[in-house]
């Protein structure tokens, strides 16, 4: 990514968080691959930046997957690292994802409930209608936005954290999340992203009595967004 494409994606930042628009494709945190990820992206241009002479500090706070897109929370500062995990622990952070998916829900509007067991091995959500040994129950809200030509727009609220969580209940509801080969599309998105979008996100300031709110773009790379949320 160029200085500019890193600019552009900065959508918040204070003195101890920066809120980042991820691009589908780019690692959250590194991994065995090696290739480039958030965390060495974004401390790369702020020391380029602000001419710092040492090592930047960036803490990452949560995460999403790779082929999804949208706002990341990071950590300017050590304190501010801490608190915001917390915050995220405690479920006081709203987080609201749009997603594209292959049908319609029906009902349009209405809350899934299912029970997740991570399958490690094969790196997939398993889910299941009744509790299971070990299971964990994965819930999240849902509503149609727009539908077009089989495909619709909806915005998703979790309210659990789970492994692919949104992916996994998204194929469980009959409705894939387009482009997510893994959890029932058929056909893959030509830059290997799924629709998903992590949209909206709002919380109380770590350091400061006010309240963070930040909104990401949708991904504009890909036409099917631009076919579908216009």
């Amino acid at each position: 990514m160029t200085y500019n494409e890193i600019k552009s994606r900065i959508v918040f930042e204070d003195n101890h968080l920066l809120i980042f628009n991820k691009p589908a494709g780019l690692l959250v945190q590194e991994d065995e691959t090696g290739d480039p990820c958030i965390l060495d992206v974004v401390k790369d241009f702020i020391k380029e930046r602000d001419a710092k002479p040492g090592n930047v500090f960036l803490g990452l706070i949560h995460r999403i997957d790779r082929p999804v897109s949208g706002l990341v929370v990071l950590a300017k500062t050590g304190k501010c690292l801490e608190r915001m995990t917390e915050a995220f622990k405690e479920r006081k952070v709203k987080k609201i994802y749009h997603a594209l998916v292959h049908g319609i829900p029906n009902p349009e509007t209405g809350t899934l409930l299912h029970y997740h067991i991570k399958d490690g091995k094969r790196k997939i959500a398993v889910l299941s209608e009744k509790a299971k040994p070990g299971s964990k129950p994965a819930i999240l809200q849902y509503k149609v936005l727009k539908t077009n030509n089989h495909i619709s727009l909806l915005e998703l609220r979790l309210q659990t954290g789970r492994f692919h969580q949104i992916r996994a209940q998204m194929l469980k509801n009959k409705t894939p999340i387009v482009g997510d080969l893994k959890y029932g599309a058929k056909q893959p998105n030509p830059d290997k992203s799924v629709c998903l979008h992590a949209f909206e996100i709002e919380f109380e300031h770590p350091t400061k009595e006010t309240i963070v709110k930040a909104k990401a773009p949708y991904p504009k790379e890909l036409q099917i967004w631009r076919t579908h949320t216009g």
